[in-house]
């Protein structure tokens, strides 16, 4: 048994789609950020950086093992699981490197320029400019990677279960601007209605239940 200790950001369901997707059996602690629950003692034993999300493996070799920082959580899991990530040499680099690229891009650029331009108390247009700008490029390197490959790293991956729920969420975003300064993004757009099909990703969608 999995104890998933997330809330209902992108970080948090790129997690719970990964424990749909290989079929592990999990129970959810919801850690209500806009309450503070992060920052509280209990967890900040599992993860002492306060931020979700979070694992403990009761099932580890040598007794219950903590992970935390979602990509480190995915990347147990494929190894613990065999799957989502190749063990081929040249393709499980692959994996990593677009999981890198979001994890290191995607997810903060896109998750900067979504506060900046809707939660932010005060507007301020050259952050929301720098943060939007960074995105579309961000998002134009996706797209011209989509166009000829299925998914990021050729097959179903991990590098997939990580981009799409920070894209999808950002979505509305680029569709709300003129075609002429987010550009097309079909090849994204359809890659999206791939990622979205999957029971697997519908169901960790959900999670957790608020």
């Amino acid at each position: 048994m999995i104890d998933l200790y997330t809330w209902t950001t992108p970080n948090g369901r790129k997690v719970s789609i990964m424990l749909e997707e290989i079929g592990a059996a999990y129970r959810v602690h919801a850690i209500n950020l806009r309450e503070g629950h992060q920052h509280g003692a209990l967890f900040r034993a599992i993860n002492p950086n306060e931020r979700i999300p979070a694992i403990v493996d009761h099932d580890a070799a040598g007794g219950p093992l903590t992970v935390f920082e979602s990509g480190a959580i995915l990347i147990y899991l494929a190894e613990k699981s065999g799957r989502l990530l190749p063990t081929d040499v040249r393709a499980r680099s692959r994996a990593l490197q677009w999981l890198m690229f979001q994890m290191s891009g995607i997810g903060p650029m896109l998750g900067q320029a979504g506060h900046f331009t809707t939660q932010a108390p005060e507007k301020l247009p050259y952050a929301i400019k720098r943060y939007t700008d960074e995105s579309l490029r961000l998002m134009a390197v996706l797209d011209r990677r989509l166009a000829d490959h299925e998914f990021l790293a050729g097959e179903y991956s991990i590098a997939d279960i990580a981009s799409y729920p920070w894209v999808i969420a950002a979505w509305p975003l680029f569709k709300s601007m003129p075609p002429e300064q987010a550009g097309p993004l079909d090849n994204v757009c359809a890659w999206l209605e791939r990622i979205g099909a999957r029971p697997a990703v519908q169901a960790g969608m959900k999670v957790p239940v608020v």
